[in-house]
């Protein structure tokens, strides 16, 4: 590790590259993603809709639509970045409204944009202009006379003025905007629904909303999560309401690997595996299944060790894929940094069967992953 032969074929080839499938939401792969790209071009990448904070919450508060932030952040990371792609396109979506700005200079920038009249519009060769100022438009005829842009990313409008011209699809704005990027893999929506992720702990508290739970915006509960499930906002949506969509589980079904990835343990990864089905699917396919957890501390694995973090995903795995579905059919290794004390990769194996092996997979600071390490990590194991 790694097989460098895999990793010259995949650097010299990345087109013809393995289709590695990802279960994640949140900015922490998208370093990694961006490294990905020089390896494959087959990646996919199941997003969770349900974030609850920044620019996503306003829009879905104005809206009633799922999030759209992380979708945004991960098709640009994919997006083709040599000379064969679109860097004015990629400015444009990058692009956010000052979150400190007069409201006047606020709103005359706002109405640039929406009008197309914005220099950053303006720029983005035809006929691609013609596509982002029509979902611009759509977004502005139906926004809120108060709507709020302050701090918000024109990648995010366009795409929720796509869903909205769409008949409140999101397929068809990811497909678009994936186009116009040049994306090199495939993102998508794990659902195409506006639900949120709700939390059971131990002490007895029950919260309902991503950044309720994850942390970041608001303190996490001091207390262990020991359920995660999904809510329309008033009452928890049951399990066999909620089904994977098939063209999601056509992407499990042709994986050649699938990884649990850093990131938030259940806003970010476990949420992800709540829909109906993905267990199921997930147990059938013979490939390696992949769990790296995150370095560092995270705010919702309070009390928890990494056998714990393991336990957490197979208990959401096993709610769809069922009590007596083996670990290993889940999860099929572990894979830690050094940093991770021996003790607690021997603790999975012997309370799972799970091999879990430490590398060097940490950058200089240790605080992160290094991406060239993972990236090649991951391929040398199809």
């Amino acid at each position: 590790m790694p097989d460098e032969l895999r990793v010259s074929r995949c650097l010299s080839a990345p087109h013809k590259g393995p289709r590695l499938l990802f279960f994640s939401g949140g900015s922490a792969l998208n370093s990694i993603s961006r490294r990905l790209k020089s390896y494959t071009h087959n990646s996919a990448h199941l997003i969770t809709p349900f974030d609850s904070g920044g620019s996503s919450e306003v829009l879905r508060n104005a809206f009633g639509m799922p999030a759209v932030g992380d979708l945004r952040s991960r098709i640009m990371a994919l997006a083709e970045e040599t000379d064969l792609g679109q860097p004015d396109i990629v400015r444009l979506f990058s692009h956010r409204f000052p979150s400190d700005a007069a409201p006047q200079a606020l709103e005359r920038e706002v109405e640039l944009v929406l009008s197309g009249e914005h220099d950053l519009v303006r720029a983005v060769p035809q006929p691609m202009r013609m596509l982002v100022i029509s979902h611009l438009r759509s977004f502005a005829q139906r926004a809120p006379i108060d709507f709020d842009y302050a701090g918000g990313s024109v990648g995010n409008l366009v795409i929720a003025g796509g869903y909205l011209e769409h008949e409140r699809l999101m397929e068809p704005a990811l497909f678009m905007m994936s186009k116009m990027m040049d994306v090199l893999g495939t993102v998508r929506s794990v659902i195409d629904a506006n639900l949120h992720i709700g939390a059971e702990y131990d002490d007895g508290r029950m919260v309902i909303g991503q950044k309720q739970i994850t942390g970041k915006e608001l303190d996490a509960p001091k207390a262990r999560i020991t359920r995660l499930f999904l809510s329309d906002g008033d009452r928890e949506v049951p399990a066999n309401e909620i089904t994977l969509p098939k063209r999601n589980r056509r992407l499990i079904g042709k994986a050649d690997l699938i990884c649990y990835p850093p990131g938030s343990l259940f806003s970010s990864v476990g949420a992800n595996l709540l829909p109906a089905r993905t267990g199921k699917e997930i147990a059938a396919r013979q490939v390696p299944k992949i769990y790296v957890p995150s370095l560092g501390a995270d705010p919702e694995c309070y009390g928890m060790d990494l056998a714990d973090q393991v336990g957490a995903l197979l208990s959401i795995l096993r709610q769809d894929a069922g009590k007596s579905a083996a670990a290993t059919d889940l999860i099929t290794h572990v894979l830690c940094d050094l940093s991770v004390q021996e003790q607690q990769c021997a603790h999975v194996t012997d309370t799972f069967g799970i091999p879990c092996v430490r590398l060097p997979l940490a950058d200089e600071s240790g605080a992160r992953y290094d991406t060239t390490a993972f990236c090649e990590m991951l391929v040398s194991l199809v």
